[in-house]
């Protein structure tokens, strides 16, 4: 397997990772500390989107065999945790 198989699992990962952090620290903290839920109310479907766009394309590679059971659990649940997904595309994809 040459990196080229693994591009949009990881272009994936960033895009979730990046919306994840955005609903977390820009959406969130505005909802709470200065009432204005409205940047939820965008962010949060758009990070709902890219997280099954996320989850799918882990689904694709395992089941092509690009990747490992494990490899493919431990990106479900990076995507869980803010900063996770970037850790996981540059520590453990090839």
């Amino acid at each position: 397997m040459n990196k080229r198989d693994l591009k949009w699992l990881k272009i994936t990962a960033l895009f979730e990772g990046s919306s994840l952090l955005t609903l977390v620290f820009i959406g969130v903290p505005f909802k709470y500390w200065l009432a204005m839920p409205v940047l939820v109310k965008i962010i949060g479907p758009v990070h709902g989107a890219l997280f099954m766009i996320s989850i799918a394309s882990l689904l694709v590679h395992y089941f092509r065999g690009q990747i490992s059971g494990n490899l493919a659990g431990i990106g479900a649940i990076a995507s869980l945790i803010p900063f996770g997904s970037f850790v996981y595309k540059a520590k453990l994809l090839p």
